[in-house]
């Protein structure tokens, strides 16, 4: 008799060699002043790991400011708050005078960043030199997220999401338009405005399709307009459903529990995924008929990489998933 398969979804359904993104939360939240920083802090460990914090040194540090701000950030980072060690810090830009000094102050703090963000990258050279400087400080394997805002880093975008050491690209919509020299109107920075202009839409798509050829995460930019909930609601929706980003910036934090509700799956799709992976768990995996509509591995795969998501945007005080399916998939000793 043929040997019984593995029933976890992820053992069946996936290669062992195959390259899956990183299980980041769906927001990341940045702030560089340091009430908000740890009104952001606190409010992440009230909520649970469904967002990020990015403590920002590149637009949060006074110019001038700079050594104190990354003593504040390594504080920070150090803090009770941070409870999930999911807190990541944006560095100053490679060429700056202060580099060296700003990111050994951050990476001599007691806890290490989750990530470090490399704003302004113009290429892969430029990334490599970057690793090699964070390594050389002691930042040796910590992800690096990267900002494609750059045309020469949009040039580069397969080559920097295939580098190893990237985790995740993120869409610098503002730096990306201004260096188009005002050839792309002002409104294309709009919350609207961003999924209309060609230039811009295409840089998206070529950012996304990039993250998910190389197992990474397409993380999409911000909506600057801050008491627009419905304009926010409207480009979170339109990201993660029409242009296949994983992620989102938050800039306020108003803007976090609109992002996570955007990118989790509705209630109807999680019972659906459930519906199909138990009867597929049920037929050994075999191709099954359900309600009328054929199913298979590949199809498997898109319901369980669903409910992975479903599973990584529960708010402590939001919709969880059913308690025998967390027993049943997602508890340590069910987890391969």
């Amino acid at each position: 008799m043929p040997a019984t398969p593995p029933l976890h979804p992820r053992q069946v359904l996936f290669d062992p060699d195959e390259r899956a993104a990183p299980a980041l939360p769906v927001c990341d939240h940045y702030s560089g002043v340091e009430a908000r920083m740890r009104k952001s802090l606190r409010l992440q460990a009230e909520m649970g790991p469904v967002f990020d914090v990015t403590l920002d040194h590149e637009d949060g540090a006074p110019v001038g400011g700079e050594r104190e701000h990354a003593h504040l950030v390594a504080e920070l980072l150090a803090g009770a708050d941070n409870r999930f060690d999911r807190v990541g810090v944006r560095v100053l830009p490679l060429p700056h005078a202060r580099f060296d000094e700003v990111l050994a102050i951050v990476l001599a703090a007691p806890r290490r960043p989750a990530y470090l963000m490399l704003p302004k990258l113009r290429g892969v050279a430029e990334l490599e030199r970057a690793a090699q400087a964070i390594d050389a400080a002691g930042g040796r394997g910590i992800p690096l997220h990267a900002l494609v805002e750059t045309h020469g880093a949009l040039r580069e975008v397969q080559a920097l999401a295939a580098h190893p050491r990237i985790e995740s690209l993120s869409f610098g919509l503002m730096d990306l338009v201004s260096a188009h020299r005002g050839a792309i109107p002002l409104s294309a920075m709009g919350a609207q405005g961003q999924f209309e202009h060609p230039l811009v839409l295409r840089a998206k798509l070529e950012l996304a399709a990039a993250c998910h050829a190389e197992g990474k995460v397409p993380s999409h930019s911000v909506v600057t307009e801050l008491e627009d909930m419905q304009a926010l609601q409207r480009a979170a929706e339109q990201a993660a459903r029409r242009l296949a980003y994983t992620r989102m910036w938050s800039i306020h934090p108003t803007q976090i529990r609109p992002i996570v509700e955007a990118f989790a799956p509705s209630a109807a799709e999680v019972d659906q995924a459930i519906e199909v992976l138990r009867a597929a768990q049920a037929a050994a995996w075999a191709p099954i008929r359900h309600r009328d509509v054929l199913h298979d591995r590949a199809s498997y795969r898109w319901f369980w990489l669903l409910l992975e998501r479903a599973h990584r945007t529960c708010a402590a005080d939001g919709p969880q998933l059913p308690v025998e399916v967390r027993a049943l998939w997602f508890a340590p000793a069910a987890t391969p």
